[in-house]
């Protein structure tokens, strides 16, 4: 009998099998976001829509002046939240600009 230990060898097939098990998990990565990862705009690769086949709440997507509509609302609205005015003067409520309106409820909570 030798007087050396037995030394455990660490065997070849291992860093092979890590190799393709981890290209596998990529892969399988690659097929789960191809399939499930889509945008929710469905997109024609010619670019002709059937506009009738679009519910009427996501046709504006669809044309140049639809999405021009949406920015000039978006536009309208980002302008309102730096106004002073009126939401319904009956019942009392006013609209701020959101500076006043923070500097207003911080006031009004660290009052002691």
């Amino acid at each position: 009998m030798s007087d050396q230990p037995q030394s455990y060898a660490f065997p070849h097939r291992a860093p092979v099998f890590t190799a393709v098990v981890v290209l596998a998990g990529i892969l399988l990565f690659g097929v789960f976001v191809g399939k499930f990862y889509r945008g929710s705009v469905p997109v024609n690769p010619r670019g002709n829509v059937n506009v009738a086949d679009i519910a009427e709440d996501q046709r504006w997507k669809y044309t140049a002046e639809g999405r021009a509509a949406a920015l000039t609302k978006i536009h309208q609205d980002v302008a309102l939240g730096n106004t002073y005015g009126w939401v319904d003067q009956k019942a009392g409520v006013v609209r701020l600009p959101i500076d006043r309106a923070i500097e207003l409820t911080v006031r009004e909570h660290t009052k002691k």
